[in-house]
């Protein structure tokens, strides 16, 4: 799994993340996920602050990304070369190292030339500053184009979970085709499939937060409470959590590398951890497939 740190810098403060760090690399955890609009920079800043002092530079995989944030100047933002070389610096500073191990274009930018943009990547990759690069949030004809233009693009950060499998219709295929590999980001389905939604909602959770209560609510239909129930289910039979379910099915789906789960707290992430040691029956994972099942139709698949 990979540690993800949307939350530091707001529900996460610079204590709770050293906590959370070390507690994922003493579990033998190396993807660390971060973006450099986290908390407006924050968050680089607080990781920054514990490498080399929670874990040395070299203990970790150090992802970071650029394209969302907006800063004043002419280079403010968005995928064009001037401004994702100024963000590079930006989140090299503010990180203090000297190289990102893989950098991400966190969306694509329709106001840029897609050559433009992996110009920028190629300049990163061929000063050193970046070792690998990668995107999030690629659609699956977005992600054949860029990696048609560029074979060099390792992986793309994509929502997938039991709630949210619209990516198996192109992005997957495109991905296997290419060679790219998934990071799926809210493997737990924002939340939702911990099951703590079910019949009401818990005031500490972020569903009664003002600002992510509509994230949370994306997730909260009919058909995701079907779901969860199935979870649920399946996570008493095995004795384990409803989250530890989740985990396991979408860690083990095809062309993923590791899913970027985020904790408010220590005792949420080891919940998330405790996770690596399931493996999920064929039967169970059968049923769960069955349940959360997306429509494919033409042309993603041949009918007739």
């Amino acid at each position: 799994m990979a540690l993800g740190t949307m939350t530091w810098g707001g529900d996460t403060d610079a204590d709770e993340a050293a906590s959370q760090l070390r507690v994922f690399t003493e579990a033998g955890g190396t993807l660390v996920d971060v973006a450099d609009v986290y908390a407006d920079g924050e968050a680089e800043r607080i990781l920054g602050g514990l490498i080399g002092d929670v874990v040395p530079r070299h203990r970790i995989v150090l992802a970071t990304k650029a394209v969302a944030r907006r800063d004043e100047g002419p280079f403010g933002g968005g995928a064009s070369r001037g401004a994702l070389l100024t963000a590079l610096d930006g989140s090299l500073e503010r990180l203090g190292v000297d190289h990102i191990d893989l950098w991400q274009l966190h969306a694509w930018d329709p106001n840029v030339p897609i050559e433009e943009t992996l110009g920028a990547l190629d300049s990163a990759l061929a000063s050193g500053k970046v070792r690998y690069a990668g995107v999030s949030n690629y659609s699956g004809w977005q992600l054949a184009t860029a990696a048609g233009l560029r074979p060099s693009l390792v992986s793309n950060q994509v929502e997938y979970s039991l709630l949210e499998r619209g990516i198996e219709r192109e992005v997957v295929p495109a991905a296997a085709h290419h060679g790219i590999g998934l990071l799926p980001w809210a493997p737990l389905g924002r939340g939702v499939l911990t099951g703590k939604y079910r019949t009401s909602t818990p005031a500490d959770s972020r569903g009664a937060s003002a600002r992510y209560a509509p994230y949370v609510e994306h997730h909260r239909t009919d058909r995701a409470a079907r779901i969860v129930q199935a979870v649920v289910t399946a996570a008493d039979g095995l004795g384990t959590s409803p989250l530890a379910v989740a985990l396991a099915w979408v860690r083990d789906r095809p062309g993923v590398v590791a899913p970027v789960v985020g904790a408010r707290d220590t005792v949420q992430l080891n919940g998330s951890l405790a996770a690596e040691g399931l493996t999920l029956p064929p039967a169970i994972r059968a049923a769960l497939d069955d349940v959360s099942r997306v429509e494919l139709g033409y042309p993603e698949q041949r009918l007739g």
